[in-house]
């Protein structure tokens, strides 16, 4: 049984501690949030028994705990983990990961000296249609994969402490906090692009909405992600896989979701069994299903009882995307497109 301690518990936090209540192997000691009050009143919301402290040096002195998971805003991510790590314990840190290379290069060499497990949260790796599509392209079930577009849009995020999402200098907006989701699913299924060309719109938030080309070789890959939709606009995420063989497209907003067109037949709804994750308490931020959720933080505790380090979202994987969406960033500001460095 894995001894679990998350740090911050607005909607990220609230989400993963739903997944836990769902991994046998784990047990949530305990939360840490700078307002003890609210934590204890969500908990009570959601059906959680467990203590709320107000800092980590408090939890630290209290509980014993195998490993933290990080639910803060991303500028917090590395200060924090740091802080963990010089405690001895493993780390899962939600995405973004940090606010540039740099930092995110301190917290992956300090756990790597300490033999510290980390790993980040880019769940789409782990989302069931995601990881189907993934398969699909390794058997070469329908041939080459030819191309594949990639689309991730929301309304504005209201939903965050002190509005921070919406703050560039905290969140790095959309293009950070949103598009590099799709931005990590290329890297993971591909490599590192050669380089990136993007456009976009810039407001108040940052880079609102990002449109990416990523330059592989025999293959064309696009993204486009943004969150300036109208208020009542519904979240969407999805993709279009085109094959030498077959069509494969998903989009969260239609049931069924997951469709296959191949050959001369007709469209083919395509259903993938989903993880179950209690509905208890509040359902916060943009997405309702957690099955991606459940299946990376599964993953993680297993991990961890496993005593080997996760091979999937690792922190050096964490580094290549933010250094990805950095060069994405360049490309909007610069309107040229980008050569990526090697790792």
């Amino acid at each position: 049984m894995q001894k679990v301690a998350i740090v911050g518990f607005g909607f990220m936090g609230q989400m993963h501690a739903r997944c836990y209540q769902a991994i046998k192997n784990a047990h949530l000691v305990a939360v840490v949030d700078q307002v003890p009050a609210n934590a204890l009143k969500s908990l009570k919301k959601m059906g959680i028994e467990t203590k709320v402290y107000p800092s980590l040096s408090e939890l630290f002195s209290n509980e014993e705990v195998d490993a933290v998971d990080i639910c803060l805003p991303t500028d917090l991510h590395v200060p924090v983990g740091l802080e963990v790590v010089a405690a001895g314990k493993h780390l899962f840190c939600e995405k973004p990961f940090a606010p540039t290379v740099e930092e995110g290069r301190k917290l992956v060499e300090a756990a790597r000296r300490k033999r510290i497990y980390l790993m980040v949260g880019h769940c789409i790796r782990f989302w069931p249609e995601y990881q189907y599509l993934e398969a699909v392209i390794k058997e070469k079930k329908y041939g080459k994969l030819l191309s594949l577009s990639m689309h991730r849009r929301s309304s504005r995020p209201t939903y965050s402490a002190s509005n921070w999402l919406q703050n560039p200098k905290l969140s790095g907006g959309a293009v950070y906090d949103l598009h590099i989701h799709d931005t990590d699913y290329a890297l993971h299924l591909f490599g590192k692009p050669t380089a990136v060309t993007s456009v976009g719109t810039k407001d108040f938030s940052g880079w609102a909405h990002v449109f990416t080309t990523y330059h592989y070789k025999d293959i064309a890959v696009v993204a486009d992600g943004g969150w300036n939709y109208p208020v009542k606009h519904a979240f969407s995420m999805g993709w279009e896989a085109i094959f030498e063989n077959a069509v494969l497209d998903f989009e969260s907003t239609k049931q069924p979701s997951l469709r296959l067109t191949a050959g001369a037949k007709a469209p083919k709804d395509i259903a993938l069994k989903q993880p179950k994750v209690s509905s208890a308490g509040p359902v916060v931020g943009n997405i309702s299903d957690l099955g991606g959720y459940l299946n990376e933080l599964t993953y993680f505790v297993d991990c961890l009882e496993k005593k080997q380090a996760p091979k999937i979202s690792t922190g050096a994987q964490a580094l290549d995307s933010v250094a990805a969406i950095a060069a994405e960033v360049e490309s909007l500001e610069t309107g040229k497109t980008v050569t990526l460095k090697k790792s």
